[in-house]
């Protein structure tokens, strides 16, 4: 039965983005965008915080840093097309509207479905002066898989999409270094709700909140009608994406969470 809500909670909730095909007849795609994002916060719906405006709040952070902030910065830097560097700030907004729907149907879902579980693990972070420097320590662990993962594939795979991409690099000079870690530290508060909420292990954790930027921060958004990339090139980018946030997101857990039996001992 609970199997069965989950389901509803995946269908109903990508309905959520299906806002996004108006105008384009692509409501396919928005909806299997808005079900494969669904499911990424399932565990947060079975094993998060139980009141629909605790889900809000912890799922609101994650669409709108990972999904619309990070991606439209990204895009904002490498892709030079005039729909994008013209209308940046009328697009940030319309995307942040879109995401804080999705947030309040995920979270009303969660609750009017009855999927949240009483039972799961005991959640232990660090201290707030070592979770503050670790954040840190995340951000510039991004900034290195961003550097490893995303040359390798920019050197097999997409420098033909973007021919310009060293240029533009060298043009921000050390801008580009505070951008990347500042990304990598977004991202790591964005889902620091959840990390401290989620009643997983630390290993489970930290696989559910690599699978949840991966999908918010690339997997899902790539899904949608998109006039910049074909088929293709979405692919390659939802791989890429994969090796980079995932890898952040079970960092960040591995990192802020200690291992049960440490958290035992510092109570003791």
């Amino acid at each position: 039965m609970r199997m069965l809500r989950i389901v509803l909670y995946c269908l109903l909730g990508g309905l959520s983005l299906t806002v996004a095909a108006l105008g384009n007849g692509e409501f396919g795609w928005c909806w299997l965008a808005g079900i494969v994002l669904s499911a990424s916060f399932v565990p947060v719906a079975l094993l998060g915080p139980r009141p629909a405006l605790y889900q809000f709040g912890v799922i609101t952070p994650v669409l709108l840093l990972v999904t619309v902030l990070c991606l439209w910065s990204e895009a904002l830097i490498f892709v030079q097309a005039p729909e994008i560097q013209q209308h940046a700030v009328r697009n940030l907004i319309g995307a942040s509207v879109i995401y804080v729907m999705a947030a309040i149907v995920l979270a009303a879902l969660a609750v009017m479905l009855k999927l949240s579980r009483v039972d799961g693990s005991k959640v232990e972070l660090r201290s707030a002066d070592k979770v503050a420097l670790l954040v840190v320590v995340c951000g510039i662990a991004y900034t290195l898989y961003y550097l490893v993962f995303g040359a390798i594939t920019y050197r097999f795979f997409t420098k033909g999409y973007y021919p310009d991409a060293p240029q533009l690099v060298a043009r921000l000079g050390l801008w580009f270094w505070v951008i990347q870690i500042g990304r990598g530290v977004l991202m790591t508060l964005a889902v620091l709700p959840v990390i401290s909420t989620l009643r997983m292990s630390r290993v489970q954790a930290a696989l559910a909140v690599g699978l949840l930027i991966w999908v918010a921060g690339g997997a899902a958004p790539l899904l949608l009608p998109n006039a910049f990339m074909g088929p293709t090139q979405r692919f390659i980018h939802t791989i890429e994406i994969l090796t980079q946030n995932a890898s952040l997101g079970i960092t960040a857990v591995l990192l802020l969470r200690p291992k049960q039996a440490a958290a035992v001992t510092a109570r003791v």
